[in-house]
């Protein structure tokens, strides 16, 4: 009985995001009430012996959460600060020609999205491609295209690089495949993205400008972009070579960023550095708090491993299809780590499809991955509803995607 009530409040946590146009009640806030409501239900209903056993795996999931928003606070700050003082918006000027006709401009968003995430993590490639949406003069529509675009380049690149998705990594430190296969990732998501990018660009005309940056930047400024992006770089390096968990080097960049600050900002700067902090939208990492609990829970009463159980009865290459889509409803965190305790029995291609499915899936609904949440709270135009009518659109690039990667690790790994 407890069970069936814990379910009914993670699907009324859901329906509170899709009405949230109608309620005028703010998502984090529900997911929020849901899902500490959630825990409070375990720990109510369970017994004393239960009790410490739900205290382990609530500390676990704090500490998972703790980490995630450690790290977004860390990037959400840096591009706090850089947005405001107009770096950003000069780096796109100088990147991006100042004329060009909207069509071209959603195809370089997609591939700028897209390689950025290769590169560095999906949080960082999302609020760096939505500041950069920002700087362009287009109307509200065509920028709900390009930002539902940017969270489905993000999450396509993100794949083929243990750097760009957690997901990823964890296939990877399990043994599965190795870090030459998963290059090859890159084909299918890149393929699908730029078919995602013509069909968007069908009806798009015009001309587009890209909006005059802010030239109040001085000395200090450039220091901090050059630490931010220095800052990628290296939690990529020091990942790959000495295993640093990424949050720790962005959060060491950032105590560069305070110290550059203090030393080097002039006498009348208004707004003291480490005050960008107060600039970050906190509605976002309370929504994830939220989500993150209500999966936790899911979790601890067995429906992630109703999942796995589902996975194993069917042939491997439609179960990770089905995988794919079922971790745009589910985080595809917990979703991978359930599948990979269950160890199924898969060969290299097979581990392949599955990296791309959970990696690629999310981007279908606006709460299965950080792009689409984060997108969702940094653009106005974006929310669960209006996400949901690109849905056959992204549906058909994924599938098209996933069936690239079948075809190229049957010809290349068979």
């Amino acid at each position: 009985m407890i069970e069936y009530f814990l379910i009914a409040l993670a699907l009324l946590a859901l329906l509170s995001i899709v009405l949230e146009e109608v309620t005028h009640i703010n998502k984090a806030k529900t997911t929020l009430f849901c899902g500490c409501i959630a825990w409070l239900t375990l720990f109510i209903s369970g017994s004393a012996e239960q009790h410490e056993v739900l205290t382990h795996r609530l500390e676990e999931n704090l500490l998972e959460i703790a980490t995630l928003w450690l790290f977004l606070m860390s990037t959400m700050t840096f591009v706090a600060y850089l947005n405001a003082k107009g770096v950003i918006q000069l780096a796109v000027q100088k990147l991006f020609p100042k004329m060009l006709s909207q069509r071209m401009l959603i195809f370089l968003v997609a591939l700028f999205s897209l390689v950025l995430s290769a590169i560095c993590d999906n949080v960082t490639a999302t609020l760096v491609s939505l500041t950069l949406l920002q700087s362009f003069d287009i109307n509200a529509r065509t920028k709900l295209k390009m930002a539902i675009l940017t969270v489905f380049s993000v999450n396509s690149g993100g794949v083929a690089l243990i750097t760009g998705d957690v997901t990823t990594l964890m296939i990877f430190l399990d043994g599965h495949v190795q870090m030459s296969q998963l290059f090859m990732l890159l084909i299918p998501a890149t393929v699908s993205v730029l078919f995602l990018a013509a069909l968007f660009g069908v009806r798009a005309k015009g001309i587009v400008y890209t909006t005059k940056a802010s030239s109040d930047y001085d000395a200090v400024d450039v220091y901090i972009a050059i630490i931010f992006f220095s800052t990628i770089v290296l939690t990529m390096v020091m990942n790959v070579l000495f295993a640093v968990p990424p949050v720790l080097t962005f959060l060491t960049g950032l105590s560069i960023m305070f110290l550059v600050g203090h030393f080097f900002r002039g006498p009348d700067e208004e707004i003291q550095i480490l005050e960008y902090v107060r600039k970050i939208e906190f509605d976002t990492l309370l929504f994830f708090l939220g989500i993150l609990l209500l999966v936790g829970m899911l979790k601890e009463i067995g429906i992630l491993n109703l999942v796995t159980e589902m996975y194993a009865q069917f042939n491997p290459n439609f179960s990770s299809y089905f995988a794919g889509i079922g971790s745009a409803l589910l985080d595809n965190v917990p979703l991978t780590a359930a599948l990979l305790k269950a160890q199924p029995e898969l060969n290299t291609q097979q581990w392949l499809a599955l990296t791309y499915a959970v990696g690629v899936g999310g981007s279908l609904l606006a709460i299965g991955s950080a792009a689409g949440i984060i997108a969702m709270s940094k653009m106005k135009e974006l929310t669960f509803i209006s996400y949901m009518r690109y849905i056959p659109a992204l549906l058909l690039a994924y599938t098209i995607g996933y069936g690239i990667t079948l075809v190229l690790a049957e010809y290349f790994y068979a």
